[in-house]
């Protein structure tokens, strides 16, 4: 019997999709599959996170601040600069704070794990192939003349061949989309509806007809600001104060928000009542 040759990707692409068909193979072992084609054919700069957007740690921080920004971000692991954000020195891993806890006399220095640097136009199989052999998790992407450029994680690699893994950010609907952070602030959802947001954070009397055509307090913020929000990146609605912390193709995922010292903890079941203006103030900070 004669048997095709097959001479590209897409011609592999569609015996795939025909053994899908014959039920051969499943849809999740043919995306994975195609996943594998396609990281053969991506660079670092494809899926790093950009420098603008990476989640750093001053080594000259406080223990106290640092251990705050370590909880309200919830990574495993944060790259250390000092005195200039160019200036990585190490990468700190967070369960390894739980040693400062034990020996207070140490020093986070001492905690640091040495750097991986890669340039953005390494390939994804190579730097996959690294990892592996070295046990590492994350590399800083430098760019051709030596800058941070940004970082890959090796979650980053793989969620191109099996799609998208779960993170530190991710929640089940289920879970709850508020969250008390030790500093009396909350993490709340972008897709928080705004009838939550008004019922978490006692916000009904300043909701208007016009914010309330919104489903979600991502969007309504998104369309206030005028452009796709990006981390860290503050915007001011009445009472409530909302920082970005995570962003996902293009979409707010969570906010950090810290209310008015008047207004009632969220989650707590209180329901006082406190006069506010008709109309809200809103501006970017």
């Amino acid at each position: 019997m004669f048997k095709p040759v097959l001479r590209s990707k897409d011609q592999v692409i569609e015996v795939l999709h025909k053994a899908q068909g014959a039920k051969l193979i499943q849809a999740e072992s043919r995306q994975m599959m195609e996943g594998v084609l396609k990281v053969a054919d991506l660079k670092v700069r494809d899926v790093m996170i950009s420098a603008t957007r990476m989640d750093m740690i001053d080594i000259n921080a406080s223990f106290e601040d640092i251990l705050n920004h370590v909880i309200d971000i919830a990574h495993s692991r944060y790259p250390v600069y000092e005195d200039q954000k160019e200036n990585i020195i190490g990468i700190l891993l967070a369960k390894d704070l739980l040693k400062l806890q034990r020996s207070p006399t140490l020093n986070v220095r001492t905690l640091l794990r040495s750097v991986v640097m890669v340039p953005e136009s390494k390939s994804l199989v190579e730097l996959l192939k690294e990892f592996r052999v070295n046990r590492n998790h994350l590399a800083v992407v430098i760019d051709e003349f030596g800058r941070v450029a940004g970082l890959v994680t090796i979650e980053d690699v793989l969620e191109e061949i099996v799609g998208d893994i779960e993170d530190e950010f991710d929640t089940d609907e289920e879970a709850g989309d508020i969250f008390a952070l030790v500093d009396r602030t909350y993490r709340v959802a972008g897709s928080t509806s705004l009838k939550r947001i008004a019922q978490a954070f006692e916000v009904s009397e300043w909701l208007t007809q016009e914010m309330q055509s919104f489903e979600t307090i991502g969007g309504l913020i998104a369309h206030e600001m005028g452009h796709v929000p990006v981390k860290g990146e503050i915007f001011v609605l009445n009472d409530l104060r909302f920082e970005v912390m995570h962003t996902t193709a293009g979409v707010v995922k969570w906010f950090k928000v810290r209310p008015a010292a008047h207004r009632a903890k969220p989650l707590e079941g209180r329901h006082q009542k406190t006069a506010l203006n008709s109309k809200p103030t809103n501006h970017v900070v």
